[in-house]
């Protein structure tokens, strides 16, 4: 009786969901399995690690799909690259280990110059931080050096946790603020668009947006209204652009 109770005050303590999954929950782990890791999917769904991979077996499930690609699984296996290991793509996508690795050389070999559209920009400021610029090579079909030249014009930075993956964020890591910096990005941060700011402190855009939030520091309600009107116009321009459908964010 005692070890019966042991075990429920355990499973108390372990606070996680038990029992058949919502469609809520089934819609997120499609999201998420691939893009984060299971043990972040388990947190964020409060569902043990086995869970979310027998669940993620399920979804899967299916026949091995053959013959040409579609664009539309292009574009998914893009979403992956650099994210998750082959085999998953390969369970997520249905399509064979090898099937993978042959579309992936094969886009490997497609990259091209060319100007930027309002649609790569977005991909490239919503993946920068997670991926190596080799693998944004591939998604975005552009050549390595077109990467690390956009990314310091619009002053993009690796995140920590990747760097740490990569054993590099001893060489990448940002001095720290000094009383002037701070002082001066509570004079700009009000009016001016991050990228300005960035571009004037010599910093990235994530650790100036983060730096303001530590600040508590807010846009005035003209600069707000300014960014409302220049999303709805990037919304627009994109409507046409079949690579887009990202969420905005100021530059």
């Amino acid at each position: 009786m005692t070890g019966e109770f042991n075990q429920q005050q355990r499973a108390k303590g372990n606070g996680r969901r038990k029992g058949p999954w919502s469609q809520a929950e089934i819609e997120r782990l499609k999201l998420r399995y691939g893009l984060r890791s299971d043990a972040q999917i388990s947190r964020e769904l409060n569902r043990s690690v086995e869970s979310v991979r027998r669940m993620a077996k399920r979804v899967f499930a299916g026949d091995l799909r053959l013959g040409p690609w579609s664009a539309a699984e292009v574009q998914a296996l893009k979403n992956y690259i650099g994210a998750a290991r082959i085999d998953v793509i390969a369970q997520i996508l249905r399509r064979s280990p090898t099937e993978i690795r042959r579309k992936v050389e094969e886009l490997q070999g497609k990259t091209t110059a060319g100007p930027w559209t309002s649609a790569d920009i977005q991909q490239l400021k919503r993946l920068y931080g997670t991926r190596s610029n080799a693998d944004l090579a591939v998604i975005l079909g552009r050549p390595e050096v077109d990467i690390v030249s956009k990314s310091a014009e619009i002053c993009l930075a690796k995140d920590k946790g990747f760097q740490r993956r990569r054993g590099s964020s001893q060489a990448t890591r940002m001095p720290r603020w000094t009383s002037e910096e701070v002082e001066l990005l509570k004079q700009l941060y009000p009016e001016l668009s991050n990228l300005e700011i960035a571009r004037r402190l010599n910093r990235s855009q994530k650790s100036v947006v983060s730096k303001a939030h530590d600040l508590g520091l807010k846009k005035t309600p003209r600069r707000l209204r300014d960014m409302g009107r220049e999303n709805v116009s990037l919304r627009y321009r994109k409507q046409d652009d079949p690579r887009s459908g990202q969420r905005d964010s100021e530059v």
